[in-house]
């Protein structure tokens, strides 16, 4: 066994797998650019660190459950649905997050709320921000299952541990009192600790017709819009507006 297999093995038992295998080519970095052994354990030590980081950001990412666009990179800012470029740009600074205000969407389906919420929330993990993507559907379904399976006991912690948790279509479907009284407690839970962005297409004043309960409707809305920025969006659509033309058949 060589020196080199010798160190690739220290490094797998160390848990180092990115310095262990691009170790070759830093020592032939090292030896062609004549480095100090400082500089070497330097490149190394780097290299790890910056091997974990991409990891550790996939790993966020998956876990966030982001749709399948949320690339804010490459929003159209030609669409007239009401939010303006200078406001998108304002929103993805992130400020609000960092002074624990929340966010609420609101407008007819199809103008971008959901695009917005999933891109802001993809913004705040490459800040390091924990922040989570979850359907008023999936969120419903967690608080049911959670003393039922592990699986959405590992949601519900992920939840309560946020810095950011995005509620995608809230109050589309109507709900029962149990599971209102549930989502109460989970928005009591995250109250003044976890932001929020939530997309909907209804009032927070309409929120008691899918709640069945003004009592619950107020206090949910109570915690909510303590801190928070409305954004109306509105026009034809954003969705429409981006849809690809079909291909034309071929004469």
């Amino acid at each position: 066994m060589t020196k080199s297999d010798v160190v690739k093995q220290q490094c797998k038992t160390l848990k180092l797998a990115s310095l262990g295998a691009t170790l070759d080519e830093i020592i032939q970095k090292a030896e062609k650019e004549q480095c100090t052994y400082l500089e070497l354990v330097g490149w190394l030590m780097e290299k790890e660190i910056q091997t974990r980081k991409a990891k550790d950001m996939e790993t966020r990412i998956k876990q966030a459950r982001l749709p399948l666009n949320y690339n804010l990179d490459l929003y159209d800012s030609s669409v007239d649905n009401g939010l303006q470029t200078a406001q998108l740009k304002q929103i993805r600074e992130l400020k609000w997050l960092e002074q624990g205000y929340n966010l609420i969407f609101m407008g007819p389906s199809g103008t971008g709320k959901t695009y917005l919420a999933a891109g802001l929330c993809f913004d705040a993990i490459e800040q390091g921000y924990k922040a989570y993507f979850k359907t008023m559907e999936d969120v419903i379904k967690i608080l049911k299952m959670k003393e039922i399976t592990r699986t959405a006991a590992n949601e519900y912690k992920r939840m309560i541990k946020a810095h950011l948790l995005v509620i995608d279509d809230i109050m589309m479907f109507p709900v029962t009192k149990q599971e209102a009284v549930a989502f109460f407690n989970l928005i009591n839970e995250l109250h003044g600790k976890t932001s929020l962005i939530i997309t909907t297409n209804k009032s927070p004043k309409d929120w008691v017709e899918f709640l069945e309960d003004s009592v619950i409707v107020t206090a949910i809305l109570d915690r909510i819009l303590f801190r928070c920025d409305i954004i109306k969006l509105q026009g034809k659509g954003y969705r429409m507006a981006n849809l690809k033309q079909p291909l034309k058949p071929s004469d």
